[in-house]
């Protein structure tokens, strides 16, 4: 019996070659129709036997292509139109958009096979791909996803090339970024005056340049990256020197899986993140027999790694000598990434020896993504380039809520019906390039996804930038949402946890409801409402953010405030070099004098890292704390040093005999991989023992963790393994960045369910 349906497919099923999947599934079954993307995803028209129009169906959704992630098919039966063939169709651009907006993806193996032949066309070609990889994001100017729409609208296809696009059968069908040497973007090489440079092949003088030792910008899907060989000593303190980045350390390009294996070890679970198409870099523990320079990663134990995920990264590894790249954003300290030609030649002045460009336009920047695998589990440290801009589904009405996030390692988030989507890393508001970087973005996907500004949620400190920003926007309501209660409700909702739970929030900065620091939190509630049952004692950082940058000095104060002349003696006798320094800060916190008061997870860490020597003064966000991490075996269990339990109004965790055994134990030369690992050990275990404390007969079981100090290996793995053997059920961030990366994703939540609490009451009332 014939029939005919129509059939609308939502998610990310554009650009990812599936109205060429569709097209060859009808001629499989014999089916007549059309398919046609929209505003909406993708819409189908059938018409054909019942029986093949079910196997039609089971194989749309369960042999999609690789980058495809189907979300609905809504199914109608209509009228038969009499239709003999079946056609791909103009995309609609009419209509209220649900589209998922397509992800950028590393070139497949079939691309680089056809790269790789000397007899393809293509052959060398460092701009080929197909429906299965490429750019997506990066070169859209407008939805739907469409050639004319993108950037590579300026790039008239060749014979070849449109007899490949219009070839139903084809790979290529309809790949909007399809080129060739013939009609396509093409690479050339710039020196430091911006003087090309004459050659046959740019990218091989590239490989030669990085082999003597030279600094290349190069020019790729999402951004610049600064490169240089990283087995080459005095090429990456070269760049150290001119980036001004002393100690952070830097990612690197490996050639191949195998070459990753010579410098770092890799897990089963690790092979499938750094190979898959979204290509993160992954941070790895070294291999035993890491080669590389010691200025990759000096003083670590683990290195970021990625793997070429562009052709041009490919091309460049053509010469077996260069095996592994530095491979950095090319940005300079606290500027968002470079993307713009010019404004490479500008910022970069002084830093790049040469420019490796290329003229397809970059309309939407992106940072490389970070991860790594946290306690056998996906853990985001940065998710952008290969995850943005995909939806996330909800259960709860969030149309009209945008979340501006917070301060650092920012991002916004927006909601549209049932779908919550996550913008990429935009990095620190700590200055107007970044500013307006984050508009530029905000604006671009509020415009795509076209949702009504009903709700704007801001982070509740006084002094975030996002207070000022979001007054340029026309909100129907703005609301603050307390920072730990948007980490605690991120991790909510990605488990889809409903009801209430405890929250262990641990991390460096958040306004605190008394108009204290917070950081080191235990809470009980859900989306909508907490109460906090326990935090640490606040300790003063006198001078506030220098006490951050400069941790020595956060050390010295806590040691004052929590042991007084005691205090004051031991600081002395551990900073040697800064009794009169300490004195000042003793008259400040007496006085308080440009003092606030903090009790966070963040700080506690700096001081620590402080008192043991491992870092006194930071020259990146988080170093004192990372630096300190990676002394701590995560296989080993220490004994804790003391601490105290104080039955206040609210359970108080109290360190102050911790804080001065580990001062003494600096003092008298103890071993510092054990004094850390005993300090992780006791943080964990005061979390455990005040839950234990706090926790009511009849609670809920569950206990999610967030906050930045969660990327703490040893911490989130000992907090989970103790939790669990006590009977709660543990969830912590795997789709999202525990750290301030997820902070809009939590904001939006908590808007949506206090928007729906008051709707719930409104209709309580009328009743």
């Amino acid at each position: 019996m014939r029939t005919a349906l129509k059939i609308a497919v939502r998610g990310r099923v554009q650009g990812v070659g599936f109205r060429p999947f569709v097209f060859g599934l009808a001629d499989t079954y014999r089916l007549s129709g059309t398919v046609q993307n929209n505003m909406d995803g993708v819409k189908i028209h059938l018409e054909g036997e019942s029986v093949a129009i079910q196997h039609f169906l089971s194989d749309l959704k369960n042999k999609a292509p690789r980058l495809a992630k189907i979300n609905e098919i809504l199914t109608l039966e209509t009228e038969m139109v009499g239709v003999n063939d079946f056609r791909i169709i103009p995309s609609e651009r009419s209509g209220t958009s649900m589209l998922v907006i397509p992800i950028d993806s590393a070139v497949c193996d079939e691309c680089l096979k056809e790269m790789n032949d000397p007899e393809d066309f293509r052959f060398h070609y460092p701009f080929i791909n197909c429906t299965q990889c490429g750019p997506r994001y990066t070169i859209i100017e407008e939805l739907p996803y469409d050639r004319p729409y993108t950037s590579m609208k300026s790039f008239p296809m060749c014979e070849d090339c449109r007899k490949e696009y219009d070839d139903p059968t084809n790979r290529r069908h309809h790949a909007q970024p399809i080129a060739c040497p013939k009609c396509g973007p093409k690479v050339w090489l710039l020196d430091q005056s911006g003087q090309k440079r004459v050659s046959e092949s740019p990218i091989k003088d590239t490989i030669n340049l990085l082999k003597q030792g030279r600094i290349v910008a190069i020019k790729g899907i999402g951004g610049y990256h600064l490169a240089c060989d990283a087995k080459n000593q005095e090429a990456v303190m070269t760049l150290r020197s001119r980036k001004l980045r002393p100690n952070r350390p830097l990612a690197v390009m490996a050639s191949s899986i195998a070459t990753a294996r010579e410098h770092a070890e890799i897990t089963v679970i690790e092979k499938e993140v750094i190979t898959s198409p979204e290509s993160p870099i992954l941070v790895l523990k070294k291999h035993k027999q890491y080669q590389l320079a010691e200025g990759v990663a000096p003083g670590m134990g683990t290195i970021g790694v990625m793997l070429p995920y562009s052709p041009l990264h490919h091309l460049l590894f053509a010469d077996p000598e260069l095996s592994c790249l530095v491979m950095t954003s090319a940005n300079p300290s606290g500027m968002p990434i470079l993307y713009k030609d010019e404004d490479a030649f500008q910022y970069l002045e002084g830093i790049a020896d040469f420019y490796l460009m290329h003229n397809r336009v970059i309309l939407h920047p992106v940072d490389d993504s970070v991860v790594q695998i946290n306690d056998g589990e996906l853990d985001f440290l940065r998710r952008s380039r290969g995850f943005v801009p995909d939806p996330f589904s909800t259960t709860v009405d969030v149309s009209g809520i945008v979340a501006f996030g917070g301060q650092q390692k920012t991002t916004f988030t927006i909601g549209r019906n049932e779908q919550i989507i996550v913008g990429p890393h935009i990095g620190d508001l700590d200055n107007i390039e970044t500013t307006q970087h984050y508009q530029q973005e905000l604006n671009h996907l509020l415009k795509w996804i076209n949702t009504p500004k009903s709700v704007a949620v801001i982070d509740a400190h006084p002094d975030y930038h996002v207070q000022k920003l979001v007054k340029e926007y026309e909100f129907e309501e703005v609301i603050e949402v307390q920072h730990h209660h948007a980490h605690m409700a991120a991790v909510l909702e990605e488990h889809h946890i409903l009801g209430k739970a405890y929250g262990i929030i641990i991390d460096g900065t958040g306004y605190g409801l008394d108009g204290n620091i917070w950081g080191f939190e235990i809470f009980y509630g859900d989306c909508a409402e907490f109460e906090r049952a326990a935090h640490l004692t606040y300790t003063p950082l006198p001078g506030s953010e220098k006490c951050i940058r400069e941790p020595w000095r956060n050390a010295a104060a806590m040691l004052i405030s929590l042991h007084v002349e005691k205090g004051l003696q031991l600081a002395k006798d551990i900073f040697t070099d800064k009794a009169l320094e300490i004195e000042i800060l003793k008259r400040m916190i007496e006085n308080n004098i440009n003092t606030i008061q903090a009790g966070t997870c963040g700080r506690l860490f700096d001081a620590v890292s402080a008192l043991c020597g491992v870092t006194k003064v930071s020259s990146y966000d988080g170093e004192a704390a990372i630096r300190l991490a990676e002394l701590a075996d995560e296989n080993i269990i220490y004994e804790p040093y003391p601490f105290n339990l104080l039955d206040k109004d609210i359970l108080t965790i109290d360190f102050s005999i911790m804080i001065e055994e580990i001062a003494l134990d600096a003092v008298t030369g103890k071993n510092t991989a054990n004094i850390s690992g005993r300090f992780h050990e006791t943080v964990v275990q005061a979390i455990v023992a005040a839950l234990e404390q706090v926790y009511q007969d009849g609670a809920s079981r569950n206990v999610v963790l967030s906050g930045g100090s969660m990327h703490n290996r040893y911490l989130l793995k000992r907090i989970s393994t103790e939790l669990k053997e006590r009977e709660f059920t543990v969830y912590f961030s795997e789709k999202v960045p525990c750290n301030d990366g997820g902070l809009s994703y939590g904001q939006l939540v908590v808007a949506a369910a206090k928007r729906s609490a008051k709707v719930c009451v409104l209709e309580y009332q009328r009743k």
